[in-house]
Parts: C-alpha cells; structure tokens; sequence
C-alpha cells in the first residue's frame, strides 16, 4: 500500500497519522512542498506579508483603505487632487507633512 499526503508540519513537528497508516513496520520517506516564490527566495518584506500557503499579499489595515479611497476618487466620490507640475505636487505633499 502507498500513500501520499500533504500536511503541515507544526512548530512542534509532533504529527499525527492518518487511521489508514497500518500498524507495524512502515517506511516515512518526506519531501519538502514547494514554497511560494517570495518566501522561497527569502525576502523577508515579502514573507511577512504573505499567505504562507498560496503566497497572496496580505495588505494591512492602512494599505486596504489607500485603495478604498484611491478607489473612491475613481468614482469620483470624493475629489481627488490635480497638479499641473511635479513641483506644484511636491509643495503640496511638502504642506501635508507639516499637519
């Protein structure tokens, strides 16, 4: 009999097996799962932020409402600011640093 599982192996790495595993003598062979790429390469940024098992972004509370209100002013539901020039932008974001 062959079986093929994949589980999760706690920090404890105290697993249990499943019924069907006979008692006995029986032979373990492990294989590491694959990793998301981001966490595979070992960005530390990048893990922290991710879903370990389907490596989706996992956007925090501040980085969800920039999107909501980006989102918002695409509707045009709450205006949005327009500059004519990088520098008028700059003073502008120079005055919002200040408040």
């Amino acid at each position: 009999m062959t079986m093929t599982q994949t589980i999760d192996i706690p920090a404890d790495r105290r697993i249990t097996l499943p019924r069907e595993v006979p008692t006995g003598p029986v032979v373990f062979t492990f294989t590491p799962a694959p990793k998301p790429a981001a966490i595979e390469n070992d960005c530390p940024l990048c893990a922290k932020y991710q879903d370990p098992k389907s490596g989706a972004l996992i956007p925090n509370a501040k980085t969800i409402a920039a999107i909501e209100e980006g989102r918002a002013m695409m509707r045009g539901e709450i205006p949005a600011n327009r500059f004519n020039s990088f520098d008028e932008m700059w003073e502008n974001l120079m005055k919002d640093e200040d408040d």
